[in-house]
């Protein structure tokens, strides 16, 4: 993989968590289960996260970059 473009993937990577702090996803989980009959219930959980960790990829980015750019020359 070119070190560049790692460097401008974690800037977006680090610009999309900054924006969305995190998500929501539903799992099913069969509670009862005789026969014909099924009773399901739907579990929410949330995956959040700080947007410190999207500033500190967004400043790894940067630095990958430079340094990608420093080896060239």
């Amino acid at each position: 993989m070119n070190i560049r473009a790692l460097g401008i993937a974690l800037i977006l990577i680090g610009a999309l968590m900054m924006a969305y702090t995190g998500f929501n996803f539903v799992t099913t989980e069969k509670v009862v289960d005789i026969g014909p009959l099924s009773i399901n219930k739907d579990n929410n959980h949330s995956l959040q996260w700080s947007p410190i960790v999207g500033g500190a990829l967004i400043v790894c980015g940067v630095v990958v970059l430079a340094r990608s750019k420093k080896e060239r020359t």
